[in-house]
């Protein structure tokens, strides 16, 4: 719905017959503690729309500008009072900011019987204008607070809120279903904006956007959110369902209701609204007139809009924001101050800074995702069936050429018939399946190698004869140099001979028992480095060299002992 041009972002706002209670309010500068303190710098601000969720294009990503916040929800007569949130939310360039502002106009004016304004009065707020390019980024709220007395003489705050239009050019399905469901986490009544009819797409939309922003808040046992109004602007067809709130009802009815015949898929996107929501309405508005949607200078006049309008405008505002209407924030069914709503903005925002969130995908994205996934589900069945024919279950030992030589083979035959299958999302995204599909055939192809070679008796009694021979091995060697009066060699051997021993007990064990798996593992790995990396014959030539000196070196000290003793005995005689 287009609409005209209006007062920028900063401009000063001229709201028509501001009640002096609430025209005027002081508020601490946004770099203080935003508590009114006697000893504060205090600064008068007109009543206008700020920023308190910023969002940056370049990378996606949203912030939380809390001092903002504070400075609006931290204000000393305000802090602990329990808070109304009312979020206006849907596609961009449908009118959300037009609405809000006539919802400022009631708040100001709320005990007038003419809030709406006079006919020659500028519509002026937050931030809109007619045209086809997005308005409002982020999420708004307007910098003043009311304060409203309801008829259980409690005092409640009422907080207006504005976001981001979903679904424009520039933002992202993560995008919209993250502004959408900070919205309706933080807002007690959500205003779901909509054009003309309630759309399959809408209600999935709305699906999406709320299971994201149910993830994101902790566990709950009850409905998460509490009011979900959908607003059909331009509605056409009066004479099926009258405007109003009691045609949006029949009309809603029939639209969310679950039938006996529908389709698996339809029944849960409207079983999944109802267990959102504790409270679903719906309100029919009839068309503004061709005055609002062609003129490129209107701006906001009643004049230039059409009576049908303006007449169920002024039923729509107060079923929201009258006092006996007004619906208090809950959460976990406790409900929550202005000073709570700011903790809980600081949390929200920090999940959906974070990735412990699965980010939202296109349709045709997540369609595509899916049709490559069962690609490579199929690809890799017919590669575990052609192995399984060759080594598993009871086949025989096979050697492992042949083995990685079939391997080869079964991978292009999976690899072709993964290329083969229609997929969606261009080749560029197929190719990078094709690579997780390689890396998974890999996989694979190590466990039936595993299974292959528990297969051979010799190499399942790898580790048990690899420590026989060690002890062997030890044992001849402790023999042989103890006979040579190597006796430390004699003793390191015994050592081992002993070591390997425990090692033989443990590992035989561990297989009988299925206990310390991961000790006879470890066992496993060393024998297998001892059979695989040492050649027998080096250790020997070692051993053999080392025992060659030590005999050299006592054949030597010999000699030199029987010399000194001749010298001995010549200077004797």
């Amino acid at each position: 719905m287009a609409e005209g041009d209006a007062a920028r972002y900063g401009q000063p706002v001229e709201l028509p017959r501001l009640q002096p209670a609430l025209a005027g309010e002081n508020y601490v500068d946004a770099e203080d503690n935003a508590f009114l303190d006697l000893d504060d710098e205090v600064v008068t601000q007109k009543p206008g729309p700020i920023q308190i969720v910023l969002a940056h294009e370049d990378d996606h990503n949203f912030e939380l500008d809390e001092s903002a916040l504070e400075k609006v929800l931290l204000q000393e007569h305000i802090k602990d009072l329990n808070i109304v949130v009312v979020s206006v939310a849907g596609a961009f360039r449908k009118g959300k900011s037009f609405l809000l502002d006539f919802m400022l106009r009631y708040m100001y004016n709320q005990n007038s019987s003419s809030w709406i304004g006079g006919n020659h009065d500028p519509l002026t707020g937050f931030t809109w204008r007619g045209g086809c390019e997005r308005e409002t980024t982020g999420i708004q709220v307007w910098n003043e607070v009311f304060v409203i007395d309801k008829p259980d003489g409690t005092k409640v705050a009422v907080l207006l809120m504005d976001t981001q239009g979903a679904f424009d050019s520039q933002s992202t399905i993560k995008d919209c279903a993250t502004v959408f469901a900070l919205s309706t986490m933080t807002s007690s009544v959500q205003v779901y904006n909509l054009s003309q009819n309630i759309q399959e797409d809408d209600l999935q939309h709305l699906q999406l956007f709320t299971e994201y922003g149910r993830l994101a808040m902790e566990e709950i046992y009850q409905k998460p959110f509490q009011t979900l109004m959908f607003l059909i602007r331009d509605w056409s067809y009066p004479y099926e369902h009258p405007y109003g709130l009691e045609g949006g009802k029949q009309f809603l009815e029939k639209r969310l209701q679950v039938k006996l015949h529908q389709h698996e898929e339809l029944q849960n996107v409207r079983r999944h609204i109802h267990s959102c929501f504790s409270n679903l309405g719906c309100f029919l508005l009839p068309h503004p007139g061709l005055k609002v949607a062609t003129n490129p200078s209107f701006d906001g006049r009643l004049n230039d809009i059409d009576e049908d309008f303006k007449k169920e405008l002024q039923n729509l505002v107060p079923l929201l924001l009258a006092p006996e209407n007004l619906v208090e924030k809950e959460i976990s069914g406790s409900k929550v101050t202005c000073r709570d709503l700011v903790q809980y903005f600081k949390a929200y925002i920090k999940i959906y800074q974070g990735e412990e969130l699965p980010h939202p995908k296109s349709m045709l994205q997540a369609t595509a995702e899916a049709n490559n996934l069962a690609a490579v589900a199929g690809a890799k069945d017919t590669y575990n069936k052609g192995m399984e024919q060759v080594c598993g279950g009871d086949k025989p030992y096979i050697a492992p050429a042949d083995l990685e030589r079939k391997h080869q083979e079964l991978k292009e035959v999976a690899i072709k018939q993964f290329r083969s299958v229609k997929k969606m999302g261009g080749e560029e995204f197929c190719h990078r399946y094709q690579d997780q599909l390689e890396e998974e055939l890999d996989d694979i192809y190590a466990n039936f190698v595993k299974h292959n070679d528990g297969k051979n008796i010799f190499y399942a009694a790898r580790t048990p004869a690899t420590l026989f021979a060690v002890m062997f091995a030890m044992y001849i060697i402790s023999g042989l140099t103890g006979f040579l009066g190597m006796v430390s060699i004699a003793t390191l051997c015994n050592v081992v001979t002993g070591l390997a021993l425990a090692s033989l007990c443990t590992w035989a064990y561990v297989k009988y028992s299925g206990e310390f798996r991961e000790v006879g593992t470890l066992i496993d790995q060393l024998a297998e480095v001892l059979w695989e990396q040492r050649n027998p014959k080096k250790v020997c030539s070692k051993l053999v060299e080392v025992v060659r000196r030590r005999m050299a070196r006592r054949a030597l000290t010999s000699a030199q002992r029987q010399r000194l003793s001749s010298n001995n005995n010549k200077k004797k005689n």
